[in-house]
């Protein structure tokens, strides 16, 4: 329980002053005057004088209740839920054998694909509340980490990511890519990503994030085609071409097409960069809001303290009399 208007229980002082004044002005005007009480000292105490005591209690009563319902007691519940409005975010990974060329890397030399595992991994730290999902590809694209809110084992599956072996696998299908990309985010179902706790999950924008150091060569669709479903569906795609074998025009056609941008990345540095830039553009938000059912209880202590002051009224008038 807790009260809309908490100040008028300060009423309540009032209360000792009430009852002194009372006892004060029925001490001070008696009923009747005698040169001596001694002589009743040893007449019994009447049920009436006994049951005096009655009045007071009706007096705290009545009031008690009249100053309670004046601080309108409300009964329930107040509920705070976290409404989380997330980002589901699919990564897309060139893993074609171009990504094998070697890059400085921490202060060694990797392949570009294990350059871009590392910086990858780095992103997804500050993505606690984002729907973060992966895909691979070469000549064929597939997926290799569902959307999901739960990050911990995803490094395991990123590490599995290999480049392409062989002449039949190679190749790079950056449409059949982009297309699996955005179809897993259309069709996403909230539930199945495993949201964090009871709260409420709402997904604010829908995003791929699409790094290739060549150009589409494999594949049923093509980039374009694949970036007209993306902006039909309301996915934006960024866009990111690492070393010199790019077809930069058919980026930026996508990133223009879905509302996305386009960045060039020739070393680590400048891939850490815009995975900087992207992170600040696509942030998640938490909203903390209140939720309060109450029931008025201000009714009952009224009718209580009204029945008191009755009760007290009744005695007065009648029981407790006093003539003249």
């Amino acid at each position: 329980m807790n009260f809309a208007s908490p100040l008028a229980l300060l009423l309540f002082a009032v209360l000792p002053f009430i009852l002194y004044a009372r006892r004060r002005f029925r001490r001070n005007t008696p009923a009747v005057s005698f040169p001596s009480t001694g002589m009743f000292k040893g007449v019994p105490r009447s049920f009436r004088q006994r049951m005096s005591v009655i009045q007071p209690i009706l007096i705290v009563a009545a009031l008690g209740g009249v100053i309670t319902a004046l601080a309108r007691p409300r009964f329930g519940m107040e509920e705070i839920r976290d409404i989380r409005q997330g980002i589901a975010i699919e990564m897309v990974i060139d893993r074609s054998g171009s990504m094998a060329a070697w890059i400085r890397y921490g202060g060694r030399r990797v392949s570009r694909l294990d350059a871009v595992k590392g910086v990858f991994l780095s992103f997804i730290q500050g993505r606690e509340d984002d729907l973060v999902g992966l895909i691979a590809f070469a000549r064929f694209a597939d997926t290799v980490y569902p959307l999901s809110v739960h990050h911990e084992t995803m490094e395991e599956f990123l590490q599995r990511v290999e480049i392409a072996g062989t002449a039949q696998e190679d190749g790079t299908a950056i449409g059949d890519a982009l297309a699996l990309a955005a179809a897993r985010l259309k069709t996403i179902d909230v539930g199945s990503g495993g949201t964090r706790g009871g709260d409420s999950y709402d997904i604010k924008s829908r995003v791929i994030i699409l790094l290739t150091d060549g150009q589409n060569n494999s594949g049923k669709r093509t980039p374009a085609e694949a970036a007209e479903l993306a902006r039909e569906w309301g996915i934006k795609v960024y866009c990111i071409g690492i070393g010199g074998g790019i077809n930069r025009r058919t980026l930026e056609y996508i990133a223009d097409t879905t509302g996305g941008e386009y960045f060039e990345a020739t070393e680590v540095r400048d891939l850490e960069m815009v995975y900087r830039t992207i992170d600040a553009l696509e942030k998640s938000e938490i909203e903390s809001t209140l939720y309060v059912d109450y029931r008025e209880g201000f009714v009952t202590f009224a009718v209580f303290g009204l029945c008191a002051l009755f009760l007290f009224l009744l005695g007065e008038m009648t029981v407790f009399r006093r003539i003249p």
